[in-house]
């Protein structure tokens, strides 16, 4: 261990029960070191940033080793002198805000709070250097907004705060455990410069605990790199990804950068004619937002506006933008679980809204959806197969129990899996198997078009590769239409055969993969791009505005009507929104 350490960790074990879920792991990390600790879901990450804070859950408990914090070992430490360290000395940020914010609580409260339980002051004092916190953090009308609550910020807000109320206090050492992983690429990387900004200024050292190796790439000076609880290699960042020697970390390293933006020909253009099998012309949805003493119709939400957009027979049409963007509305109302206002869906020539009850159902065996969580759309008291038979059995489209099994066993060794599986729930399998399982699901209605929304925004990156893989796979094998909807720009380049880039409900760009990638015309989509991270250290000093971006709200008095869209073409099939 080097001897200008902050913190040191020994032989680490942590044990549930009889059995051992972190063993032997020791690293250090230097003063205005970044280290991060990498690996998959399960790896031992989160348990070793959580014994760091003494916050184990009490079934867990540390079997072996040290973790030693500017030379005091805190597993030795009695709870006192603990609690003078956590939040003051040694801060963390979790990886969902809301869990760690109080929803009933004021923001400028509780990091108040956190303030004050370390320093001695008075609320004014407190108060005074929280909004200069905030401030330093980029919230926008600081002082106005410490009386607000969680719920009104966005999630990238929301992350901007528990940063201040993490770095409040000035630690020496700051963990951060997959801080931005559920935030949008353009947020990701405002977040990230931000870090990186604060640690500068304070001096700061950090543990940064993440699954993405691009984010490594961005900020880790070195690397430590765990599976199934162990380290397999620890080395200074561009070590790590120009040689490195332990098969798994290639594997992480060879799978990012999989998604990367390169001159692939991914599908592009589709194979054989263009034959229409969707059609959407001027899709528009809006949402009542509801006030007022006597709780009538103040505004409307625009989720999608004057939308326009074929998709032909085996081909994707990836949708990408940011949360709010309208995406999965749009995918939503094509199944008609959103009813737009207004515009028209037509499924191979027939308009959607003028079927009947029966033609209904049609359309939605036609036309399946995989949702982002497998967990939630697959019910949890039913068996895989069951849950599978079951809409073939409620469409009459097997004879009896006997042949919806035959069918369900089938499809699942189509995605990849035992049919034997068949007879678990969905608790006993990994996020990817239950992904692969509701792909499963869809395919045994045997549809012409598989809308997938954020299908693969939650999974680890080798786990990501293998289920897009699959797609392609089975896209080609039964030549099915496909609507990928997704906020990540690897992921979308990886299987789209062509791309729209959706802004505030609207459509700004759309065209051949290709082209909106490698030529952007518009300006949001230069800014999706850029803000895209990348395995190359090389890039790692990239400057990046921290600074967030003025929100335009997409709520609109009643009676509003935006200009109608007007696409101009700029290329062979690709076309941008005209300036209005």
């Amino acid at each position: 261990m080097s001897s200008d350490a902050i913190l040191e960790v020994e032989n680490l074990g942590i044990r549930l029960r009889d059995r051992q879920l972190v063993k032997n792991v020791s690293f250090s990390v230097g003063r205005n070191e970044t280290l991060a600790l990498v690996g998959e879901s399960g790896s031992g990450k989160t348990l070793t940033s959580l014994s760091i804070m003494q916050l184990l859950p009490r079934a867990l408990s540390v079997s072996s080793g040290r973790i030693l914090f500017q030379g005091r070992n805190l597993l030795e430490l009695p709870a006192r002198e603990v609690r003078k360290i956590s939040g003051n000395r040694v801060s963390m940020i979790f990886q969902e805000p809301m869990s760690t914010l109080n929803p009933v609580m004021t923001v400028g409260y509780q990091v108040r709070e956190v303030l004050k339980a370390h320093s001695p002051m008075t609320n004014a004092e407190a108060e005074a250097q929280v909004v200069r916190m905030f401030e330093r953090v980029r919230i926008p009308d600081a002082r106005r907004r410490l009386n607000d609550y969680p719920h009104t910020f966005s999630g990238g807000m929301r992350q901007r705060i528990i940063i201040a109320a993490a770095i409040v206090c000035k630690p020496d050492l700051l963990i951060a455990d997959e801080p931005t992983t559920a935030l949008d690429i353009t947020v990701q990387a405002q977040v990230l410069s931000l870090l990186r900004e604060l640690q500068d200024e304070y001096g700061m050292s950090v543990l940064f605990i993440t699954h993405d190796m691009g984010v490594v790439a961005t900020i880790a000076d070195r690397v430590v790199v765990m599976r199934s609880g162990e380290m397999v290699e620890t080395a200074p960042v561009e070590r790590i990804f120009r040689q490195p020697e332990h098969s798994y970390t290639q594997e992480l390293i060879r799978s990012s950068s999989a998604f990367e933006l390169d001159d692939r020909d991914a599908g592009d253009p589709a194979p054989g004619p263009f034959e229409p099998v969707l059609s959407v012309q001027g899709l528009t949805t809006r949402f009542d937002v509801k006030g007022g003493a006597w709780g009538g119709r103040i505004g409307q939400v625009h989720a999608v506006e004057d939308v326009s957009f074929t998709i032909g027979k085996g081909e994707t049409l990836a949708i990408v933008g940011e949360s709010g963007s309208g995406k999965s509305t749009t995918g939503r109302a094509l199944l008609g679980l959103n009813r737009p206002n207004s515009g028209s869906i037509l499924y191979k020539g027939r308009r959607v809204s003028r079927f009947d009850p029966d033609e209904t159902r049609h359309l939605r065996t036609g036309i399946q959806m995989i949702f982002q969580d497998p967990f939630g759309s697959l019910n949890p008291r039913l068996r895989i197969r069951d849950a599978i038979a079951e809409p073939l059995l409620c469409r009459k489209l097997c004879s009896g129990k006997a042949e919806a099994y035959e069918r369900a066993a089938f499809y699942l060794e189509q995605v990849g899996l035992d049919p034997a599986m068949g007879e678990r729930y969905p608790h006993e399998f990994s996020g990817g198997q239950r992904q692969r399982i509701s792909i499963a699901k869809s395919l045994s209605l045997q549809p012409d078009v598989i809308v997938a929304d954020e299908a693969v925004s939650a999974l680890d990156v080798t786990t990501k590769v293998r289920v897009i893989d699959l797609l392609k796979q089975i896209q080609e094998t039964y030549n099915i239409s496909m609507l990928f909807i997704s906020h990540d720009i690897s992921a979308v380049n990886r299987i789209s055969h062509r791309i729209a880039v959706m802004y505030m409900g609207r459509v700004v760009e759309i065209g051949p993969r290709r082209a909106v990638l490698r030529e952007p015309a518009h300006e949001y989509t230069r800014r999706l791009l850029s803000a895209t991270l990348t395995t190359d250290t090389s890039k790692r000093g990239l400057a990046v505005d921290s600074a967030p971006r003025e929100l335009v709200s997409p709520i609109h008095p009643v009676g509003y009507e935006p200009a109608p869209c007007r696409m101009r073409e700029v290329g062979a099939g690709h076309f941008v929104l005209a300036e209005i």
